[in-house]
């Protein structure tokens, strides 16, 4: 599990970002002033620090300087908004900056976005009960290992990285079997259907009418 730790002193920001992040499967830590922050870096890896510029005790400007000799991505989430606040946070290390308010959304693509340039992103994806190793392919419910198919591996992956979405059943067809689609759908159906029983998930896996499939949170 991806460790993130969140240094922000606004308690209310804080917890939404927590919320958000570990219901995506994250393993976080809040710290509320920059020593703070600077204790738990010195004892425990981190594989991406969001990071806010006003704290109380260390700033976000000088927790950087700290913080880049290890190589740990870092984003600034400030109220800082300016261009040039842009600019200094960027040119002093920052992988990414974003400016409050801020949407949910656009922070969780941030987030996978600069994992995924150090090379982190996707090597464990959760959802409700289910865990999946992304290197070992394995996927692990309430501790057992659920043996599926390599379509049916590729399928859940496909669902989980699109939660909430509805997904067409030509596009989903032609992402997991790599081929283009011709209109037959029950390959497509009969490997949902296995995937729903196999994962107990008949209550997550919806069928969207004449459009395909969603996975739902």
């Amino acid at each position: 599990m991806l460790e993130v730790l969140i240094v922000e002193d606004e308690q209310a920001i804080s917890n939404l970002i927590h919320m958000n992040l570990s219901q995506e499967g994250y393993n976080c830590t809040c710290a509320f002033d920059g020593e703070q922050a600077a204790d738990f870096i010195e004892n425990k890896s981190y594989d991406l620090i969001l990071l806010d510029i006003m704290l109380p005790e260390i700033d976000g400007y000088e927790l950087l300087e700290f913080i880049k000799p290890l190589g740990t991505p870092v984003i600034f989430i400030t109220a800082k908004g300016t261009l040039n606040d842009k600019i200094k946070g960027l040119k002093l290390g920052a992988d990414d900056y974003l400016v409050k308010p801020f949407q949910i959304g656009e922070l969780l693509a941030r987030v996978e976005a600069v994992l995924r340039r150090y090379g982190k992103a996707d090597r464990q994806l959760m959802f409700k009960d289910v865990s999946i190793n992304m290197e070992s392919r394995q996927v692990i419910k309430n501790g057992k290992i659920i043996d599926l198919t390599r379509k049916e591996f590729d399928l859940l992956v496909e669902l989980i990285r699109n939660k909430n979405v509805a997904l067409y059943r030509h596009k989903l067809y032609e992402k997991v079997w790599e081929e283009e689609f011709i209109g037959e759908t029950r390959t497509l159906d009969s490997h949902i259907q296995r995937l729903r029983k196999k994962l107990g998930w008949e209550a997550y896996i919806k069928t969207v009418f004449r459009i395909g499939y969603r996975l739902e949170e």
